[in-house]
């Protein structure tokens, strides 16, 4: 059981436990979540989790072991742009944080390439890569104990130093 002010994931974003209420009418406990990029919104969650959208976050050694991964973990290849859509749409809603990184690094890449190549990057593209970044960096902010800027550029800065070392 979570306690109030404990981080969570629900469904894909970080959330603090408000509060833990009981309602009366059906006499159940709800944990009372406030995302943490939108404090305007109160999102009630039964105790019990049956649907399974409730997590905990990650552990900083999972997120050390994860960031450590990176390099290993390969970017979509060879994707028909027909396809492509529907494939960052699976991986964006598998809730691994493997997947996450595949979407950041395929999407960086394949906009890469458009602007090396004079053209336009993709909007379908550059969405998914933010969608990604968002609540892979909002769950390692909290990890670390940084901001959304702070995460990716000590990510970035990271996986650098595992590169050229």
């Amino acid at each position: 059981m979570y306690k109030i002010n404990d981080y969570v994931i629900y469904k894909r974003d970080v959330c603090k436990v408000k509060d833990i209420r009981n309602n009366k009418i059906n006499g159940q406990d709800y944990y009372i979540l406030v995302p943490i990029d939108d404090e305007s919104l109160i999102i009630d969650v039964p105790v019990n989790n049956r649907m399974g959208y409730l997590r905990s976050i990650m552990s900083k050694e999972e997120a050390d072991a994860l960031i450590n991964n990176i390099c290993n973990i390969e970017p979509i290849e060879n994707m028909e742009n027909k396809y492509i859509e529907k494939t960052y749409k699976d991986l964006l809603y598998s809730g691994t944080h493997e997947d996450l990184i595949k979407i950041i690094k395929t999407t960086y890449l394949r906009n890469a390439d458009r602007i090396k190549n004079n053209k336009k990057i993709s909007d379908k593209d550059n969405d998914y890569f933010n969608k990604a970044e968002k609540y892979l960096y909002n769950e390692l902010s909290v990890v670390y104990n940084m901001n959304f800027d702070e995460t990716r550029n000590y990510i970035i800065d990271r996986v650098e130093r595992i590169i050229y070392n």
